[in-house]
């Protein structure tokens, strides 16, 4: 089992914790804030399941059917949690609404917002730790998986104020208005999970800087060579595709070629991790005086 399947592991239990003591709280409150608080966590543990299967998935290495592997699945573990995010808050603002319309007082609300609290520090502490490990292992579905945690973090952060508002004001009708606030920022958040992993799938390019240091190494290390064009990259979960032509002399050997190409590889792979790269060499004859030009 790979690093990103076990944080994936940690995530359902961690979710499946946290759960326990949000429903408890709003078990004993019946408060609509506290139960849209619940609601998006429930979306957390499915989701962190979704993204172990993903991973599980990722890891399985290249075969006939998928040559370049199957790091895109993700993506894809991505693009659903997103979509669980957006469902969780149309139930959350549904339940908003009929809270307002048939308001309830809230009972015991010390005790649920100790539970409440107590579970917020837990997911904020795990949430940290995970998106730290998903940079560092460049694995989406455990980012988008650390994203909606802190999302929940923050939620139940406003969920706590609009009860602390509650004990001071003595007003209801904050509960469901706390309520339908937290469903807006859940929609907002699963819209821009959604956007982020459609972009993976959509063979997004890195980030401009990222591609500018790929032309410097290139430039740096293709000594013997006369340019570089028609450079091009790729995300594809774990693994980055970079692709370029390389304008060697006429009358160079293959093995010579062949040489400045393993070179510029060395160099690229020492410095960028999970980089995938092809290159097409071609004779100065097909030069088109733009691209990396060699130093």
């Amino acid at each position: 089992m790979t690093q990103a399947e076990r944080l994936a592991l940690g995530s359902i239990a961690v979710g499946s914790v946290v759960l326990a003591m949000k429903l408890a709280a709003w078990w004993v409150t019946a408060s609509a804030a506290l139960f849209s608080d619940a609601a998006e966590t429930v979306v957390n543990v499915v989701a962190a399941a979704v993204a172990f299967m993903a991973l599980r998935l990722a890891a399985k290495p290249a075969d006939a059917e998928h040559p370049y592997g199957h790091d895109k699945a993700e993506f894809f573990a991505a693009v659903i949690e997103g979509v669980l995010i957006v469902v969780a808050a149309l139930i959350i603002m549904q339940h908003a609404w009929q809270t307002y319309l048939d308001p309830r007082p809230i009972e015991a609300m010390g005790v649920g917002a100790a539970l409440n609290a107590a579970s917020t520090m837990l997911n904020l502490a795990w949430a940290w730790f995970l998106l730290a490990r998903g940079k560092a292992l460049r694995s989406p579905a455990l980012r988008a998986d650390a994203h909606h945690i802190l999302a929940d973090v923050v939620t139940s952060v406003g969920v706590l104020t609009g009860l602390g508002l509650i004990r001071l004001t003595g007003l209801q009708w904050l509960d469901p208005m706390a309520a339908a606030i937290t469903g807006v920022y859940v929609l907002v958040a699963g819209s821009f999970v959604i956007r982020d992993s459609v972009g993976g799938l959509m063979d997004t390019a890195p980030a401009s800087a990222i591609v500018e240091r790929i032309r410097a190494l290139v430039g740096q290390h293709a000594a013997g060579a006369i340019e570089a064009h028609d450079l091009r990259t790729r995300h594809a979960g774990r693994l980055t595709f970079l692709e370029f032509h390389l304008v060697v002399p006429g009358d160079m050997s293959v093995a010579a070629a062949h040489e400045i190409c393993d070179r510029v590889e060395a160099a690229l792979k020492a410095e960028m991790d999970g980089l995938m790269i092809t290159i097409h060499v071609e004779p100065e004859g097909k030069a088109k005086h733009r691209g990396v030009l060699v130093l």
